[in-house]
């Protein structure tokens, strides 16, 4: 039987690699940007070359009712959503005292509600069979607070929150949930020469360097398969030791 998994912001980086990823290992796989088609186009052709079908649905997460559409669209075309990977996100750098109403609500939206909705709309399907997997990303925010991110920082506590309590409600009817936290990742367009502000990142990395997408991906991929059935409600750092 041939999976379904759902990857929103997977036209670059992390997102690209864990649908890659999914596909490699048999899944089908339904792409999700928000902007770029041409990128969610070229990672779905990518993933097409695994010998599974790929499906392209643009949309932006931070509305429901785009949630809801992207989902729709997803079971029209596959009659299942087998793997919810809620990856997209917004990371701005502002401090807080010029932090706006309208700033706050559509990085809440993008980083936190999204996955609330998704799940909502993939979580039937999955009950239904009994099987499922719901991977968020939370990231070191979800650990640590960072000068500059607030509203970074609760939204990914709250995803963290959404984890543990979903995985509790829904762990006995088959369908696991779980929390990925990369550290300083390295993007796909990333330069050769790290910029100051990457190699003070790398300092607090105790491996000594940036990791890569394909590390992360390796770590959902586990979480969606049949042998990561046994975790959970957890939160699993992908971040060379990084602590602060």
């Amino acid at each position: 039987m041939t999976r379904t998994a759902l990857i929103t912001g997977a036209g670059r980086n992390i997102g690209r690699a864990v649908a890659l990823s999914l596909a490699q290992a048999g899944m089908n796989v339904v792409i999700n940007g928000s902007s770029d088609r041409a990128a969610a186009e070229s990672v779905a052709a990518e993933a097409r070359a695994f010998g599974v079908r790929a499906l392209v649905a643009m949309g932006d997460v931070g509305l429901r009712t785009e949630c809801q559409r992207i989902a729709a669209e997803a079971l029209a075309e596959f009659g299942t959503v087998d793997v919810l990977v809620n990856n997209a996100a917004l990371r701005p750098l502002n401090g807080f005292l010029e932090l706006t109403e309208e700033d706050y609500r559509r990085i809440m939206a993008v980083d936190l509600e999204a996955a609330i909705w998704l799940s909502q709309a993939c979580l039937p399907g999955m009950l239904e069979k009994g099987w499922g997997r719901i991977v968020n990303f939370a990231g070191m925010n979800a650990i640590h607070g960072y000068a500059g991110r607030a509203p970074v920082s609760i939204a990914k506590h709250g995803v963290w929150g959404l984890t543990k309590s979903l995985g509790k409600e829904f762990g006995p009817r088959g369908v696991t949930v779980n929390a990925v936290s990369p550290g300083p990742i390295a993007a796909d367009d990333e330069d050769e020469a790290p910029s100051a502000y990457r190699q003070a990142m790398i300092k607090r990395v105790p491996v000594g360097r940036m990791g890569q997408p394909a590390e992360v991906a390796a770590v959902v991929r586990l979480l969606a398969s049949e042998e990561g059935a046994f975790i959970n409600g957890q939160m699993l750092a992908v971040n060379g030791g990084a602590e602060t």
